[in-house]
């Protein structure tokens, strides 16, 4: 398996520093933001890499001699939220990717099934969790006719291309769970949409990781190596779905996810956290992930993210480096 880092936590620094972090991690592969929520900080001449080989041979230079390698595009976005600003702008963002990665000789591209308005001229989106009542069904039949009808023309243009796209799933999408999945993939009968495995997604939805990669078995395409701890005690007042977030100020710090959408800052008193690997599950548990994994495809990617806010971005990747390279190397995995 190829073990890298999904290079978002390195956006503070240039392409070429960011190579040197993962190499001294003695890791090999990249996994490069091309767009969606967060601006292509790596790539700033995607459009003259689009077009001429000279600046692809120059981008694809950089990581001459480094060690690592490109490891898959990730563009994770909303290209089905309501306002054109942001879904018509993430959805280009996930062609321009799919072209991308042909160019850059990839094959993986990552990104979100997408979350649509409730009902026409909807301006948010509309997630919903649990359809109990038929108004909720209606929403979620109007939504997947415009998933079914985006992922088709994708998944075209990725077949053209060479391409698969690795959903991640995610809350606040149609597709976070492997019902949905297969769902998808019968509506639309996709040959290149499949999974990319964020264990963390699916350990505070209460999932087995390992058995949705055994149950999914040649739908994954592509991993993500990060840890939720679940704080038990906040869990059993609020639940996983906890919406006690706290919206962000223009003065302070935050993050654009598109339009005049923002981050919001975590909870306080969280029912559960992003962690880096181990201080949620073992390295025990991530050698039973990566045998997983291996089992479907043992070449597969599988890129930390780093979204611990305990810990700082280089000690961050430390940790989770160190569990990851032993969890592989205890069942064989490890490139």
């Amino acid at each position: 398996m190829k073990l890298g880092v999904y290079n978002a936590i390195l956006h503070d620094r240039p392409l070429p520093e960011a190579l040197k972090v993962v190499a001294d991690l003695g890791l090999t592969g990249i996994e490069i933001n091309t767009g969606g929520f967060l601006p292509a900080v790596h790539v700033p001449d995607m459009d003259q890499i689009l077009e001429s080989d000279a600046a692809r041979d120059d981008y694809l230079a950089v990581f001459e001699g480094t060690g690592v390698s490109i490891a898959g595009l990730n563009c994770n976005g909303n290209p089905l939220h309501p306002k054109p600003e942001i879904g018509e702008k993430h959805a280009e963002d996930v062609r321009r990717s799919i072209r991308l990665a042909e160019r850059l000789g990839q094959t993986r591209v990552v990104t979100m099934s997408g979350l649509p308005g409730g009902e026409p001229g909807a301006t948010v989106p509309h997630w919903i969790v649990n359809a109990w009542n038929s108004a909720s069904l209606d929403v979620l039949d109007y939504q997947w006719g415009l998933v079914a009808d985006f992922w088709r023309e994708i998944d075209r243009m990725a077949a053209d291309h060479g391409v698969k796209m690795a959903l991640e799933l995610h809350p606040q999408n149609v597709v976070f769970n492997t019902a949905d999945v297969r769902k998808l993939v019968d509506l639309t009968g996709a040959t290149h949409v499949g999974v990319e495995l964020d264990a963390s997604h699916l350990f505070w939805q209460q999932m087995d990781p390992v058995a949705v990669v055994r149950e999914l078995g040649p739908l994954i395409l592509h991993a993500a190596a990060k840890d939720v701890r679940i704080n038990k005690q906040n869990a059993a007042l609020y639940g996983v779905l906890d919406n006690s977030f706290r919206r962000l100020s223009p003065e302070e710090d935050r993050t654009n996810l598109g339009g005049d959408e923002w981050a919001n800052e975590w909870p306080k008193d969280s029912a559960w956290d992003f962690v880096a690997l181990g201080r949620g599950h073992d390295t025990a548990y991530w050698a039973e992930f990566l045998t997983a994994l291996h089992e479907v495809d043992p070449d597969m990617a599988v890129n930390i993210e780093h979204e611990d806010v305990s810990l700082g971005r280089i000690e961050g990747l430390e940790i989770a480096a160190g569990v990851l390279k032993d969890a592989a190397a205890s069942v064989g995995a490890l490139r």
